[in-house]
């Protein structure tokens, strides 16, 4: 099985930017909960029958061809830190590292698949992709709902679906989600309008970490809200429908910032770059609102494409429970400022300032040269 800091060591190929087509949807997820006939929901269960189902659950997990050489961990096992950095990288729930006997977690050596148990439901499988890749998770994923059915008896029901702890999840227990990265529109002011009619379709928009959280750093997800009288089938096409137009809507907006008010697009993404490249300091909201600057000034041209992959990844090297990891001890808010800093500026100091010469060969976003020549 593989180690906690092996784990650490190789990111995922969906948490480094580094995929094609990554530039406004940054990646697709597709959760799973179920459950075991005949058991308690674990919110409702005695600490014995929940250490029975992880004895009943965890074996056959660790078995998945799919799960070969993974990591597989009992949560009372694995330290608050240690369960802080698996929520940061979006591989447990934040309800899931308050838990402790009987639950665990167990994430394919891939990091695309990782399966809960004991979390709200007895199993919360999910898959996450880089990019649009809503069809990928969830065959992903769907594979091994069926391994696993073949030997685990779930909780089913003819008319309501999959049962589950929360009546949310009824039906196909299915939430399908997509992370994006919105600059342009919570520039241009339009975020407001465009989430809310994402709204008005039954989806669900929510910030960084899910559930409750705020949007730092203009990323957005938007998920299913409802789970029971359609198909899965049908569910991942409206959501991937929906999701392309706000992608596009997105693309559309920094296109017109740009010719609009190219000053204030070179302003904001040479602040970005100055504080990011010189601050002794930062908290981790301001890092996560310039890094998103950056990153939107890399998909202009203004940076070598590589740029974008840089900020995706510090993305996550920034959050407070990789840099404690990282230096190896606990460190209050003011130290984790200042090494948060020291990261960032070892990781973009060999980065030029940015190129404010239009590049042609660079996407479509980016605007004809006489636009810059008259700004």
């Amino acid at each position: 099985m593989m180690r906690f800091s092996t784990l650490l060591k190789h990111p995922a190929d969906w948490m480094t930017g580094a995929a094609v087509g990554t530039s406004v949807v940054l990646t697709s997820r597709v959760r799973l909960a179920r459950n075991l006939r005949r058991e308690p929901f674990p919110g409702w269960s005695t600490k014995e029958r929940r250490v029975a189902v992880l004895g009943r659950v965890k074996p056959e997990v660790e078995a998945l061809p799919e799960m070969k050489n993974g990591f597989s961990q009992e949560l009372d096992a694995l330290t608050s830190l240690q369960k802080q950095v698996l929520v940061e990288r979006h591989l447990i729930s934040r309800e899931q590292a308050a838990r402790g006997e009987g639950s665990a977690a167990i994430v394919n050596r891939k990091q695309a698949l990782c399966l809960m148990i004991n979390e709200e439901d007895h199993l919360r499988m999910q898959s996450i992709r880089p990019g649009l890749a809503l069809k990928e998770a969830y065959d992903l994923v769907s594979a091994v709902d069926a391994q696993l059915e073949g030997n685990l008896e779930f909780a089913f029901d003819h008319e309501l679906g999959y049962l589950s702890a929360c009546p949310t999840n009824l039906g196909t227990g299915m939430r399908a989600s997509a992370m994006l990265h919105l600059p342009g529109l919570v520039l241009s002011d339009q975020i407001a309008q465009v989430l809310q009619a994402v709204g008005k379709l039954q989806l669900a928009v929510r910030g960084f970490f899910g559930e409750g959280t705020e949007s730092l750093g203009n990323l957005f997800q938007i998920s299913n809200q409802s789970t029971l009288g359609e198909s899965e089938d049908t569910i991942i096409r409206r959501l991937e429908r929906v999701i392309q137009q706000v992608a596009s809507h997105e693309r559309n907006a920094r296109q017109k910032l740009f010719e609009d008010d190219p000053d204030m697009v070179f302003d904001r993404v040479g602040r970005a770059y100055g504080t990011l490249r010189h601050a002794h300091v930062i908290p981790s909201k301001e890092a996560l609102n310039l890094l998103s600057i950056l990153r939107l000034g890399a998909e202009l041209g203004f940076f070598p494409p590589e740029t974008g992959g840089t900020c995706d990844s510090l993305l996550m090297e920034i959050q407070p429970a990789h840099l404690q990891l990282h230096s190896g001890e606990k460190l209050n808010p003011e130290q984790r400022d200042a090494i948060r800093a020291e990261i960032i500026r070892s990781r973009l100091q060999s980065l030029d300032p940015p190129a404010i010469v239009a590049n042609q060969e660079s996407e479509e976003l980016h605007p004809p040269s006489d636009t810059v020549a008259d700004s």
